[in-house]
Protein backbone atom coordinates (compact mmCIF):
# COMPACT_ATOMS: atom_id res chain seq x y z
CA UNK A 1 0.00 0.00 0.00
CA UNK A 2 2.88 2.37 0.66
CA UNK A 3 3.22 4.65 -2.34
CA UNK A 4 3.67 8.37 -2.48
CA UNK A 5 0.19 8.54 -4.02
CA UNK A 6 -1.56 7.23 -0.91
CA UNK A 7 -2.77 9.53 1.83
CA UNK A 8 -4.39 8.12 4.95
CA UNK A 9 -7.49 9.98 6.05
CA UNK A 10 -8.36 9.63 9.73
CA UNK A 11 -11.29 10.78 11.82
CA UNK A 12 -11.56 9.90 15.50
CA UNK A 13 -14.62 9.67 17.68
CA UNK A 14 -14.19 9.83 21.45
CA UNK A 15 -16.29 9.55 24.57
CA UNK A 16 -18.01 12.85 25.29
CA UNK A 17 -20.61 14.34 27.58
CA UNK A 18 -23.09 17.19 27.47
CA UNK A 19 -21.41 19.12 30.27
CA UNK A 20 -18.44 18.38 32.51
CA UNK A 21 -16.59 15.07 32.29
CA UNK A 22 -17.93 12.78 35.05
CA UNK A 23 -15.55 12.22 37.95
CA UNK A 24 -13.21 9.30 37.31
CA UNK A 25 -13.73 9.31 33.52
CA UNK A 26 -11.62 10.73 30.68
CA UNK A 27 -12.09 11.38 26.96
CA UNK A 28 -11.04 8.23 25.14
CA UNK A 29 -10.99 7.26 21.48
CA UNK A 30 -13.87 4.90 20.68
CA UNK A 31 -13.58 4.81 16.88
CA UNK A 32 -10.78 5.29 14.41
CA UNK A 33 -12.35 6.02 11.05
CA UNK A 34 -9.82 5.50 8.29
CA UNK A 35 -9.64 5.30 4.51
CA UNK A 36 -7.02 5.71 1.81
CA UNK A 37 -7.08 8.55 -0.72
CA UNK A 38 -5.11 8.11 -3.93
CA UNK A 39 -3.71 11.61 -4.48
CA UNK A 40 -3.41 11.07 -8.24
CA UNK A 41 -6.81 9.54 -9.06
CA UNK A 42 -8.99 10.73 -6.15
CA UNK A 43 -10.06 7.14 -5.52
CA UNK A 44 -11.11 6.46 -1.94
CA UNK A 45 -10.48 2.90 -0.78
CA UNK A 46 -10.20 0.65 2.27
CA UNK A 47 -12.72 2.49 4.49
CA UNK A 48 -12.92 1.09 7.97
CA UNK A 49 -14.38 2.05 11.31
CA UNK A 50 -12.26 0.48 14.05
CA UNK A 51 -14.37 0.37 17.21
CA UNK A 52 -12.40 0.62 20.46
CA UNK A 53 -13.53 -0.45 23.91
CA UNK A 54 -12.86 2.42 26.34
CA UNK A 55 -10.97 1.57 29.52
CA UNK A 56 -11.60 4.64 31.68
CA UNK A 57 -14.98 5.92 30.51
CA UNK A 58 -18.39 4.84 29.30
CA UNK A 59 -20.45 6.05 26.37
CA UNK A 60 -22.94 8.68 27.51
CA UNK A 61 -26.42 9.11 26.01
CA UNK A 62 -25.15 12.41 24.53
CA UNK A 63 -22.23 10.58 22.87
CA UNK A 64 -24.59 7.96 21.42
CA UNK A 65 -26.92 10.68 20.12
CA UNK A 66 -23.96 12.42 18.43
CA UNK A 67 -22.13 9.38 17.03
CA UNK A 68 -24.71 6.53 17.02
CA UNK A 69 -22.08 4.48 18.89
CA UNK A 70 -23.42 2.68 21.96
CA UNK A 71 -21.62 1.11 24.90
CA UNK A 72 -23.12 -2.25 23.85
CA UNK A 73 -21.56 -1.90 20.37
CA UNK A 74 -18.16 -1.32 21.93
CA UNK A 75 -18.59 -4.12 24.46
CA UNK A 76 -19.47 -6.55 21.65
CA UNK A 77 -17.31 -5.37 18.74
CA UNK A 78 -14.70 -3.07 20.28
CA UNK A 79 -11.04 -3.98 20.46
CA UNK A 80 -8.27 -2.55 22.62
CA UNK A 81 -6.69 0.77 21.68
CA UNK A 82 -3.36 -1.04 21.31
CA UNK A 83 -4.87 -3.54 18.83
CA UNK A 84 -6.46 -0.64 16.90
CA UNK A 85 -3.06 1.07 16.67
CA UNK A 86 -1.58 -2.20 15.36
CA UNK A 87 -4.21 -2.23 12.56
CA UNK A 88 -3.38 1.37 11.61
CA UNK A 89 0.35 0.59 11.67
CA UNK A 90 0.22 -2.81 9.91
CA UNK A 91 -2.79 -2.83 7.57
CA UNK A 92 -2.54 0.85 6.59
CA UNK A 93 1.23 1.38 7.02
CA UNK A 94 0.39 4.40 9.13
CA UNK A 95 3.96 5.16 10.10
CA UNK A 96 5.01 5.47 6.42
CA UNK A 97 2.14 7.33 4.79
CA UNK A 98 1.25 11.00 4.97
CA UNK A 99 -2.02 11.31 6.85
CA UNK A 100 -4.68 13.96 7.15
CA UNK A 101 -7.45 14.89 9.54
CA UNK A 102 -9.94 17.74 9.66
CA UNK A 103 -8.36 19.97 12.28
CA UNK A 104 -5.70 19.13 14.86
CA UNK A 105 -7.97 17.44 17.42
CA UNK A 106 -7.38 13.97 15.95
CA UNK A 107 -3.58 14.32 15.85
CA UNK A 108 -3.43 15.69 19.39
CA UNK A 109 -5.86 13.09 20.77
CA UNK A 110 -3.99 10.21 19.13
CA UNK A 111 -0.62 11.46 20.43
CA UNK A 112 -2.00 12.01 23.92
CA UNK A 113 -3.68 8.61 24.20
CA UNK A 114 -0.59 6.79 22.86
CA UNK A 115 1.59 8.62 25.39
CA UNK A 116 -0.76 7.91 28.32
CA UNK A 117 -1.03 4.22 27.38
CA UNK A 118 2.68 3.92 26.52
CA UNK A 119 1.87 2.66 23.02
CA UNK A 120 4.03 3.33 19.95
CA UNK A 121 2.47 6.09 17.86
CA UNK A 122 1.12 4.29 14.75
CA UNK A 123 1.19 7.27 12.38
CA UNK A 124 3.90 9.21 10.59
CA UNK A 125 4.73 12.72 11.71
CA UNK A 126 3.81 13.85 8.18
CA UNK A 127 0.34 15.26 8.98
CA UNK A 128 -1.84 17.70 7.06
CA UNK A 129 -4.62 19.67 8.74
CA UNK A 130 -7.31 19.69 6.02
CA UNK A 131 -9.33 22.35 7.85
CA UNK A 132 -6.40 24.77 7.70
CA UNK A 133 -5.51 23.82 4.12
CA UNK A 134 -9.11 24.34 2.93
CA UNK A 135 -9.28 27.70 4.74
CA UNK A 136 -6.09 28.86 3.02
CA UNK A 137 -6.92 27.59 -0.49
CA UNK A 138 -10.48 29.00 -0.40
CA UNK A 139 -9.21 32.25 1.18
CA UNK A 140 -12.05 32.19 3.71
CA UNK A 141 -12.54 34.80 6.41
CA UNK A 142 -12.99 32.10 9.03
CA UNK A 143 -12.46 28.37 9.26
CA UNK A 144 -15.44 26.09 8.72
CA UNK A 145 -16.29 22.62 9.95
CA UNK A 146 -16.23 19.58 7.72
CA UNK A 147 -19.95 19.84 6.96
CA UNK A 148 -19.51 23.54 6.07
CA UNK A 149 -16.63 22.73 3.72
CA UNK A 150 -18.72 20.09 1.96
CA UNK A 151 -21.54 22.64 1.58
CA UNK A 152 -19.16 25.22 0.08
CA UNK A 153 -17.98 22.59 -2.42
CA UNK A 154 -21.53 21.37 -3.16
CA UNK A 155 -20.53 17.86 -2.11
CA UNK A 156 -23.28 16.01 -0.25
CA UNK A 157 -22.40 14.66 3.19
CA UNK A 158 -22.31 10.88 2.86
CA UNK A 159 -23.25 8.57 5.72
CA UNK A 160 -23.66 9.59 9.34
CA UNK A 161 -21.95 12.78 10.53
CA UNK A 162 -19.77 12.03 13.58
CA UNK A 163 -19.17 8.41 12.62
CA UNK A 164 -15.45 8.11 12.06
CA UNK A 165 -15.60 5.86 8.99
CA UNK A 166 -18.14 8.13 7.23
CA UNK A 167 -16.41 11.36 8.21
CA UNK A 168 -13.06 9.98 6.98
CA UNK A 169 -14.56 9.42 3.51
CA UNK A 170 -16.09 12.91 3.52
CA UNK A 171 -12.76 14.44 4.58
CA UNK A 172 -11.07 12.51 1.76
CA UNK A 173 -13.39 14.26 -0.72
CA UNK A 174 -12.40 17.66 0.67
CA UNK A 175 -8.71 16.73 0.57
CA UNK A 176 -9.09 15.53 -3.02
CA UNK A 177 -10.58 18.91 -3.95
CA UNK A 178 -7.66 20.66 -2.20
CA UNK A 179 -5.20 18.63 -4.26
CA UNK A 180 -7.15 19.34 -7.49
Amino acid sequence: MNTTDNILVIDLEATCWNGPIPKGQVNEIIEIGICVLNAQTGEISDPRGILIKPERSTVSPFCTELTTITQDMLDQDGISFEDACDIVRDAYEGHYNTWVSYGDYDRNMMQRQCKIRNIDYPLSHDHINVKQLFYEIKDLRKKVGMKGALNILNIPLEGTHHRGVDDAKNIAKIMDWCLG
